[in-house]
């Protein structure tokens, strides 16, 4: 499903997932790669232990029945965005142990700059955009919603 962005650009969208599945960054990142890019940029938002100096216990992440197509729609727009040569990127939902993947987002191209820029805008654009919500319970026994990716 290539793309041209505004700078006549062929972007690739390798993948946007939403799944229930492990994310393996090397897997994402070996979907974006090619002899043409000279950069290829990862990200990956891992579920940590802590937060705010609470101690989290466990983590469950909940996707709306809309999130995967809204993910496909901000993978395009960054493509379009940016002087990307592919784009791939995936959101977990359900429980998620503590050291792995929640978000990871991948973007090659063929300069350093542009593959940082748009990493970057990718990762603000799915926390800004798409309904996944972050329920984490701490280990004092209280819990909290946040209405983020």
């Amino acid at each position: 499903m290539a793309k041209e962005n505004n700078n006549d650009f062929m972007a690739n969208i390798a993948s946007a997932l939403v799944t229930t599945d492990v994310i393996v960054v090397a897997d994402f990142a070996a979907a974006v790669r090619s002899n043409v890019s000279g950069a290829v940029v990862t990200f990956s938002g891992d579920v940590r232990d802590n937060d705010h100096g609470r101690a989290v216990a466990s983590l469950e992440y909940e996707a709306h029945p809309t999130a995967q197509s809204l993910l496909e729609k901000v993978a395009r727009e960054i493509a379009e965005r940016h002087e990307v040569l592919s784009v791939s990127v995936a959101h977990r939902h359900g429980p998620i142990p503590i050291g792995e993947s929640a978000l990871v987002a991948v973007v090659s191209a063929k300069h350093r700059k542009a593959a940082f820029s748009a990493c970057a805008d990718l990762v603000d654009e799915v926390k800004a955009q798409i309904p996944i919500w972050k329920h984490q319970v701490f280990t004092d026994g209280t819990d909290e919603w946040v209405n983020c990716a």
